[in-house]
């Protein structure tokens, strides 16, 4: 302001002047005190609910992750521990249903269905010891993952945490299903063809409990583990380390790579058990991958069209089976209880 001989005089506190400069209002100053004054921060779309652990990721120390280890670790054995004494009791059962696809296969060769004791310790030690602990892996199964999903869960953020149960079912149900799968398939296959290479040029096939087992352990545990890959692959596409269109743009290197796996694991030389083993596991490559691309779409907020995709594959699937049903007996197979559900 200026008096009337023009002079400069400072503002008056309260004054007109000092009305119009603008105020800060409380909030948006709480909201930038700490971020240097400015606007506040981003929230992630991945963040989910908001709280107190930085948008549903807990903060672990170092030591408090080896505590979680521990504990998490001792309750898978205890888990183990209970299924390997429940699976004791009914030790002898087990044994009758493992030993089932090497009776099957001797009597199918005309062999004497009995498999051989070669020390005085090898059946103690395989029925009541080796075929517990191999029982109890696969009852304790779905137990041992939660238990590792509990592990990987403080690192994940709220919404990726409510895949648990779905990870618990499907990685337990496709662990299971694959030593179904190498039970009733794979290894009846495998165990048949080995048995009867010597058949033709006079040869007694002597088995022991021991070999016999550990080829048993080694063919179930190998497939129960390679039908955990749409699992994987759906956790790498969770955690963002692989993408749908990464894995499918280099498909025929993961199938060149199924194939030597499905080599390794067959228990034959033969191509026809090598296809038995490769085409389930590329089939499950391609589960795996489709279950990434509903993961992406979720996150993409976008909704996979599943009325127009059964609206053709439906009648193309019956269409195959009424081929199929009407097609085989004229070639004349005929359809059975058990696998593979069809004979001559």
């Amino acid at each position: 302001m200026e008096d009337k001989n023009g002079e400069a005089q400072p503002l008056a506190a309260g004054s007109a002047e000092s009305a119009t400069t603008p105020v800060e209002e409380p909030g948006a100053t709480a909201a930038g005190s700490g971020n240097g004054g400015g606007a506040p921060p981003p929230v992630r779309p991945d963040d989910g609910d908001s709280g107190d652990d930085d948008g549903g990721m807990l903060r672990m120390s170092f030591l408090e992750h080896l505590e979680e280890l521990r504990s998490r670790i001792l309750k898978a054995l205890a888990g183990v521990g209970v299924a390997f004494v429940l699976s004791i009791v009914f030790a002898n059962n087990l044994w009758n249903i493992v030993s089932e696809p090497a009776m099957t296969a001797l009597h199918t060769l005309g062999f004497q269905e009995k498999l051989a004791q070669i020390t005085p310790m090898e059946t103690f030690t395989t029925v009541w010891v080796k075929l517990p602990m191999l029982a109890a892996v696969f009852l304790a199964s779905p137990w041992v993952l939660y238990q590792i999903w509990g592990f990987i869960a403080p690192g994940l953020y709220r919404r990726e945490r409510r895949w648990a149960a779905p990870f618990v079912i499907c990685s337990a149900g496709l662990f299971i299903t694959g030593g179904l799968f190498g039970y009733f398939v794979a290894f009846r296959y495998g165990l048949t063809f080995l048995l009867g290479i010597g058949r033709d040029i006079h040869i007694q096939p002597m088995v022991s409990v021991t070999e016999y087992f550990d080829l048993f352990v080694n063919v179930m545990l190998g497939i129960g583990l390679v039908f955990e890959l749409p699992v994987l692959i759906f956790f790498l596409t969770l955690l963002r380390i692989v993408s749908p269109r990464f894995l499918l743009r280099n498909s025929r290197y993961a199938i060149l790579i199924i194939v030597i796996i499905a080599a390794v694991v067959t228990p034959t030389p033969d191509v026809f058990n090598l296809m038995l083993f490769a085409m389930p596991m590329c089939l499950l490559f391609f589960v795996g991958i489709f279950a990434g691309y509903l993961l992406t779409l979720h996150r993409e907020h976008r909704s996979f069209p599943w009325k127009q995709v059964m609206k053709w594959a439906i009648p193309i699937l019956a269409a195959i089976a009424v081929a199929l049903y009407l097609l085989l007996p004229r070639l004349g197979y005929h359809f059975i209880r058990y696998w593979p559900f069809v004979a001559r």
